[in-house]
């Protein structure tokens, strides 16, 4: 993995509950289990129990409508209306937003499961078609009880957002790697299986990150963007260790040494 020096952090993001919006910060403090505050909480479908996510835009896409932030006293959410309220009391505000009963959970159970329609069959046949959805369990590279899609840590280069040409956070980064001019596009693939070194912390590539539907969906202010998915099925169908052939973005890493990470820090073999 030559010339590693050459790629640093450019920001760095943390999301308190899962397929909210979250918080850009200057640092990240990594623990075994990932990124500290990063999707320590999310919301359960009471019908279901399964856990909330955009990935099911039919039923959770307004989840992106909300901010997630981290406070002295705790993780509140900015509900669509500016409404601030604590996350431990933000059941009944959020079964209403979202039409369905849920409840927020603190912790992973052992096989929680997320619906995941397949993203090309939402773009072809639109938000609210009823598709059947494959059922995923989440965090299986993640020890511990956060409510990560698989590894501890994702990442995405400079040099894949440009190609694609949409905005870094419809993909959920916790770190956006600077790349140098000229640099290809998805080259995390090539870092599969290696570690590499971000300021005090150590990492592991261990898979390519396939893309579902929520690249695609409003996030906030910012509008649909079919674009965000589409040119990977193109450009970037790998295989995906026990999950197929999937178009991806970015890539999830493991932790081998805990420590911070900071803006601007370097990467190094």
């Amino acid at each position: 993995m030559s010339g590693m020096e050459d790629r640093r952090v450019a920001s760095l993001h943390r999301y308190p509950v899962k397929s909210m919006l979250g918080e850009d910060l200057d640092r990240l403090e990594i623990d075994r289990h990932g990124v500290v505050g990063d999707r320590g909480l999310a919301l359960l479908d009471v019908v279901g129990g399964r856990v909330a996510t955009a990935k099911q835009p039919r039923w959770w896409r307004n989840l992106l409508q909300c901010r997630a932030v981290s406070t002295d006293d705790g993780i509140r959410i900015v509900l669509p209306d500016g409404r601030r309220i604590p996350a431990d009391e933000a059941d009944d505000a959020m079964s209403a937003l979202l039409a369905r009963p849920v409840r927020m959970a603190t912790t992973r159970a052992e096989g929680a499961t997320v619906e995941r329609p397949d993203p090309e069959d939402v773009l072809a046949r639109g938000l609210d078609a009823d598709i059947d959805p494959a059922l995923l369990e989440i965090a299986q590279g993640t020890p511990g009880g956060r409510f990560v899609d698989h590894s501890p840590v994702h990442l995405i280069t400079t040099a894949t957002l440009d190609r694609l040409g949409v905005e870094a956070r419809r993909y959920r980064p916790n770190l956006v790697i600077e790349t140098p001019d000229g640099e290809e596009p998805f080259g995390e693939n090539a870092w599969l299986g290696r570690e590499f070194s971000i300021g005090e912390v150590r990492l592991r590539g261990t898979l390519p990150t396939p893309r579902c539907s929520v690249p695609t969906l409003e996030h906030g202010d910012l509008p649909r963007a079919p674009e965000a998915l589409r040119p990977l099925v193109e450009l970037n169908r790998v295989e995906v260790e026990g999950f197929g052939v999937l178009p991806c973005a970015g890539m999830y890493a493991e932790i081998v040494r805990t420590g911070t990470i900071r803006v601007g820090d370097r990467l190094a073999d």
